[in-house]
């Protein structure tokens, strides 16, 4: 199972939210850089990056931290926030993005999420499926669709989606633990699926509960920054399951 640290990005900055709330902003490094390279040098391969501002914009702004992480780092980034036309996207896979994760364009632009899947392929556009109460959040989890979690990560299945992150938005920021029945849910109604695990996290004991599940990867952000789980044992987790 891939461990995926996450960077939130507010003004430049390093933040932590709680239940996608801006309100409930912290910041916790006002360098991202030095937070990536932390992350690297203790065997990460991978990093999860969310432009909060784009996301509240609706259009990639922190184009420039990301081409900073890609270029000065050898990590594997996958970045959403504001991904809504093909001029953020070619933006962002320009600024090194491996990967993008689409969300609120993948409900409400249908049509376009679709062209990005055929013209960049399976491999490099992730589906974003953030839930609340069993339906799909979007607009930065301001505003709560009509679609059913399974069906909408079904249909996009059909249309050749292998890659998915489920956040489970209550458990977000919490430090409670995460969704293990949903994951499980998901797992038993819409696999064959690399479904990576995100919210809640709060324990390196968890990452042996989620991997059994069969998750593909997790994403780790408060956990880290509020010291429930260290680098080092992150470190040594990575070195016993490669």
């Amino acid at each position: 199972m891939r461990i995926i640290p996450a960077i939130d990005i507010i003004e430049g900055k390093c933040v932590r939210l709680t239940k996608g709330d801006y309100a409930t902003q912290k910041i916790y490094n006002e360098d991202p850089l030095e937070v990536a390279k932390a992350f690297e040098d203790s065997g990460v391969s991978y990093l999860h990056v969310v432009d909060l501002d784009g996301a509240k914009a609706k259009s990639i702004v922190n184009h420039k931290v990301l081409e900073q992480l890609a270029t000065q780092t050898g990590l594997k980034i996958d970045f959403g926030g504001g991904l809504k036309s093909d001029v953020d996207l070619k933006t962002a896979f320009e600024c090194g993005a491996h990967q993008i994760t689409g969300g609120s364009i993948a409900v409400k632009e249908v049509d376009v999420f679709k062209q990005w899947l055929s013209h960049f392929g399976s491999e490099k556009i992730i589906l974003g499926a953030d839930v609340k109460g069993g339906h799909i959040a979007v607009s930065g989890w301001t505003e709560t669709s009509d679609q059913k979690i399974v069906p909408f990560i079904n249909g996009y299945k059909k249309e050749g989606v292998k890659y998915v992150i489920c956040t489970d938005i209550s458990k977000d920021g919490m430090l409670e633990g995460p969704s293990f029945d949903l994951y499980k849910t998901l797992l038993d109604k819409c696999g064959p699926v690399n479904l990576i695990a995100s919210g809640g996290v709060s324990d390196i004991s968890e990452l042996p509960q989620l991997a059994a599940l069969g998750c593909e990867g997790v994403i780790i952000g408060k956990a880290i920054y509020e010291k429930k789980i260290s680098l080092k044992s992150l470190e040594t987790y990575i070195v016993k399951n490669t």
